[in-house]
C-alpha cells in the first residue's frame, strides 16, 4: 500500500456500489497505471449509436464505465479485450449482450438480455468449447460494477514484463503467498466456486492473484516484484536475475 492510495480499504468500498467501484478504479489507475482523464471514455454519441444498432438500452453501469475509462486499453485490454461500443453484440443464442472476449477466444463475458433493464446486472461467462451444445452462460460475478473492478485488477497483471510475472504454484508457494500477503476483500468468484474461487492478495506494493492454476504478480516497481519472487521462490516466468 501507499500513503496516497490504500488499495485494500478502497477495494472494500468498491464492492459496495458502483460509485465505490469508480472511485477505486480512479485511485488504482492514478497510482498503478496513469490518471483517468477526460477523453479516456467513449463519447455519449457512440453509446447511443450502439444502442440503436443493437435495439437495446445499455445498463447504466455499462454506460458509466464506458464513458469514464472505456478507451483506456491499458486498464481494460492488456490481455483479454473489452469490446468498444461498435463491437458490442448479442450472442447467436440471443441470450446475452457480449462485452468482453478472452484473448484467444476461449471465453466471452456477457449480460443476460433479460437483465439489461437492471442498473448493475450480474455478469456471466461462456466458454468456447469443442462441443458447442455444451456451452452455457455461467455465473461470473453478481454485479457489473464488480466485473469492471476485476477487469482493471486482472489487466494490471499483464501490463509490463518488468512489473508482472507468473508462477506455476505448488502447496509450498501457496502457503508462502498466504503467509506473506494479505487477502483482499473481493467477493469469491466465479459465483458458485467458493472452494476454488479466484483470490486476490496484496503484498508490499505488490498485487497478486491465485486463480487455482497460477500465481500472477504485479509490482508497482521492478524492485517490488523482485521482493515477491524472493518471498515466494519458484520458477517465475520472467525472472532473469
Amino acid at each position: 500500500m501507499t500513503r496516497e492510495f490504500d488499495l485494500a480499504t478502497s477495494l472494500a468500498g468498491a464492492v459496495e456500489d458502483p460509485g465505490g467501484a469508480w472511485n477505486f478504479i480512479r485511485g488504482f489507475a492514478a497510482h498503478w497505471a496513469g490518471v483517468v482523464e477526460i477523453g479516456d471514455g467513449w463519447a455519449e454519441s457512440e453509446l447511443v449509436a450502439a444502442e440503436e444498432r443493437l435495439g437495446v438500452r445499455l445498463p447504466p453501469v455499462l454506460r458509466e464505465a464506458y464513458l469514464l475509462f472505456g478507451r483506456r486499453r491499458d486498464l481494460t485490454s492488456n490481455h483479454d479485450v473489452l469490446l468498444g461500443p461498435a463491437e458490442l453484440y448479442v450472442d447467436d443464442s440471443k441470450e446475452a449482450l457480449v462485452f468482453r472476449h478472452e484473448n484467444q477466444g476461449a471465453a466471452s463475458w456477457g449480460i443476460l438480455l433479460d437483465s439489461l433493464q437492471d442498473d448493475d446486472p450480474a455478469v456471466f461467462i461462456r466458454p468456447d468449447l469443442a462441443d458447442k451444445s455444451a456451452e452455457r452462460w455461467e455465473e461470473w460475478v453478481e454485479r457489473l460494477s464488480l466485473s469492471f473492478v476485476e477487469i482493471v485488477l486482472s489487466e494490471s497483471l499483464h501490463a509490463d514484463g518488468e512489473l508482472c510475472d507468473f508462477l506455476d504454484p505448488d502447496d509450498e508457494s501457496l502457503a508462502l503467498l498466504e503467509a506473506n500477503a494479505a487477502r483482499l476483500p473481493f467477493p469469491a468468484y466465479p459465483l458458485g466456486e467458493e472452494e476454488h474461487a479466484i483470490r486476490w492478495f496484496l503484498g508490499q506494493d505488490a498485487l497478486l492473484r491465485d486463480d487455482g492454476m497460477a500465481i500472477l504478480a504485479r509490482g508497482r516497481t521492478a524492485e517490488d516484484l523482485d521482493r515477491v519472487r524472493d518471498l515466494i521462490p519458484g520458477d517465475w516466468l520472467n525472472d532473469y536475475r
